[in-house]
Parts: structure tokens; sequence; C-alpha cells
């Protein structure tokens, strides 16, 4: 049995696969991840010894390609889909299924791939948001923001299929119809399916049944790290008190560089250190004082349980790695889910969610100091407790199930 891992985007979209093909290879299955050939992917693939077949582009080199060009969300998904199409289809060859998540266009792409091969599609989500439910309002995509006056969340999924139409049918129709395949009217549904894998914590955010998607949550795809932190980084952590960690991730805007030195000076002016996350916005020390160290890529499973506190962006994989560890939080949301890891956070009273993404000197010395406080730490501790570690697992054996090989349910 052999299965192809298909995604494009960020490390939040590619870690988690390569944790679901470690558990996929652990069942005796063969697993391969589709997803950009950025370096730090490709060694991330390698070193748990997970077969890398490279996407259309980089990521980095496409995000920089789309910024030079006017922002046309319809032109770029066509762009994408149909070399994604091919990427997709030449990594798929003596596959039995594919499981695919990542932007809309390649998510798209593999559907055409699995359909004109005759082999099962399952589409996996990491976060509740973007599937269809009473209990939530839709995310208003770039251009096409919600009604002010439609107050009924399954009003909004209905216009969302429209929205979503609007947005990546014709890239995905297009390809459709190139390939001799049969035109989709509502696209949404259609590449999501209807039992789509859910692949975040039911702690974080739990999701209710409800009868416009069914999808089946298996908890966060946790990829196991054995590295062991750097000697720097060590000598660090021993010279004093636990610092606080700085980091965005993948969030290479402005917005991102901004907040970060908004934060060091926060972080200074409590007399705390900081550990600072370079990042792909190559975020660096406000001064040369020795009170901050810049890190890059750690294992964040080590680091997280030996930090005072975790100020980052609010990526569903960062968001999951600092609950697990039990880290008190302040999220600065920049884009897309964020604001709603964030408000998830402050709801359950494990950290502090920052109003927007470009934080003053005071707003964010407020969010530290909920982060700080003694019931914050207390209330991490005691979620992180909660929070169940084999999602890949339970995923693994599901898309099993889902093709035939077990009679096991999710």
């Amino acid at each position: 049995m052999r299965i192809l891992l298909s995604t494009y985007g960020s490390r939040g979209d590619v870690e988690p696969m390569a944790a679901l093909a470690v558990e996929l290879q652990a069942l005796g299955a063969e697993a391969v991840v589709s997803a950009p050939p950025d370096e730090e992917f490709a060694e991330l693939l390698a070193r748990v010894g997970v077969p890398l077949a490279p996407a259309f582009t980089p990521v980095r080199q496409w995000i920089e390609a789309a910024r030079r060009s006017p922002f046309d969300l319809p032109t770029l998904a066509a762009r994408m889909i149909a070399a994604q199409y091919e990427a997709i289809g030449a990594a798929a060859a003596r596959c039995d299924a594919i499981v695919a998540t990542g932007l809309m266009p390649s998510a798209g792409a593999a559907q055409c791939v699995a359909e004109m091969r005759g082999i099962a599609y399952l589409h996996a989500s990491f976060c509740p948001l973007f599937l269809p439910s009473e209990h939530h309002r839709p995310y208003p995509y770039p251009g096409h923001p919600l009604p002010p006056d439609v107050t009924d969340n399954r009003a909004l999924w209905d216009l969302n299929i429209g929205v979503m139409n609007a947005l990546f049918g014709g890239a995905i129709n297009g390809q459709r119809a190139a390939i001799g395949l049969p035109e989709v009217t509502n696209i949404r549904d259609h590449i999501f399916t209807g039992r789509p894998l859910l692949a975040s914590d039911p702690v974080l955010w739990p999701w209710r049944p409800t009868e416009l998607c069914d999808a089946a949550q298996t908890g966060a795809w946790i990829l196991p790290d054995a590295r062991p932190l750097p000697a720097g980084l060590e000598a660090f952590l021993a010279a004093g008190a636990p610092p606080i960690y700085v980091g965005f991730g993948s969030m290479a805007m402005d917005a991102a560089r901004e907040a970060a030195r908004v934060a060091l000076a926060v972080v200074r002016a409590q007399g705390r250190r900081a550990v600072l996350l370079r990042g792909w916005a190559e975020l660096a020390p406000i001064d040369d004082a020795d009170d901050c160290l810049v890190i890059g890529d750690v294992n964040q499973q080590v680091l997280f349980p030996r930090m005072a506190a975790v100020m980052h962006h609010g990526g569903a994989g960062t968001t999951t790695a600092a609950t697990r560890a039990g880290a008190p939080q302040v999220i600065v949301p920049q884009v897309v889910d964020q604001p709603f890891w964030a408000a998830r956070v402050a709801r359950l009273g494990i950290g502090a969610a920052h109003d927007g993404p470009t934080p003053t000197f005071d707003s964010l010395s407020a969010a530290l100091a909920i982060a700080l406080s003694p019931q914050t730490r207390a209330r991490a501790i005691q979620v992180s407790e909660t929070m169940r570690s084999d999602g890949a697992m339970v995923a693994a054996r599901g898309v099993l199930d889902a093709i035939g090989q077990e009679g096991r349910q999710l």
C-alpha cells in the first residue's frame, strides 16, 4: 500500500504530514510526502526517513513571485493548479490513495490526480475554522467580507460556497476541463469531501457535531522530535531565569518584524531575557545586549517547557506545541486562522490574545502581564495534561480504514 500525502504551504502544513507519514509507515504502509522543496522541508523529511516528492516550486519562491504581481487570487490559483497537477501526478505513480491539504489550488490538483488515476482521495484540515459548521462563521476571504446584515451561520456558509467558487472555481474547473473531468458546481464541498480529517486538538478547539460537515477530529498530528538543544542555547538558558520566547514562524511581513521589535522592548522592560526565533522574517535583536539570543530551527518540544512564556503569531502548530508544553502564551495574530487560535487560548485561560497584529508597548505589556500571572501558568499546566498525543496514529488508522485496509473506524 503506497499513499501520497500532498501539501503546499509553510512548515505548519508540512510537518503534520511528516507525522502522518511516520505513523503510516509504522502500520506497514509506504508513505511519500509531496511538499515544497524548500531546504528546511527537505531536511525535516529526511530526518524522519520520509521520501520527498517535490511540489512545483519552493514556497518561499512562490510567495516572493506572488508579491511582485498584482494580488489576484483566481489568477494565482490557476497558475498553481496547473503546475501542481503535473508535480503531484508524477509523485502519485504507483500510489493507492492521496491525502491532500494545504492551499486550495494544490488540494484541487491532488483531487484531479486521484480522479484521473481512479484512486482514493481524502482531505485534511488543520483548523476547524475552514470546515462548514453552524457553530462558527466562515473565514472572510480578501475581497469577500461577510455581509454585516447576515447573522445566521448556516446562511453564511451557504454564501461561502459562492465565495469559494468565485475564488477557486475557475482554476479548478479549468484544470478539470483540460484533463476531461466534469465541471463541479460546489468547489468547497467537492474538495473537502463529506468526511474530512480534522487534524487539530479537541482540547484547544473541539469539533461539535453538525449536519454541514461530518469531520473526523483525530487530534493534532505531532511529529516526535528527539533533537537536543544547541549548546549555545543550553548555556543561555542555564545563565538565568527562564526567558520569554518570541517568534513569528513563517510570517515574513513587515508587521511581524515590528511586532517582534515591540515584544523585545516589552520583555526587557519587565526584566526578562528573550529567545528570539529568526524565522522567515529574519528577526534580529534591537541591540547587541546579552539578554537576547537569536535562534534558528530548534526542538520546540524541548524548548517551550523551559520558557516563562511563549509569544508568537498563533499558527496552529505553534499554538499546539506551546499548549502541550504547558507554557503560558501571548498570541499576536497576523493572518487567516491566527486570530481564532488566539481567541481559543484566551478563552481557555492559558494565555492572552492581543487585539490585532500591530502591538504597542502598552498593549503588549498588558498581554504579557496576563501570561506571566501565576493563575495563567497553573491553568496552562493543567490544560497541557489533557492534550492527546496520538492524533497522527489515529489518522493513519483512519486513512487505511478509508481505503479498505482495516475494519476499524475513526
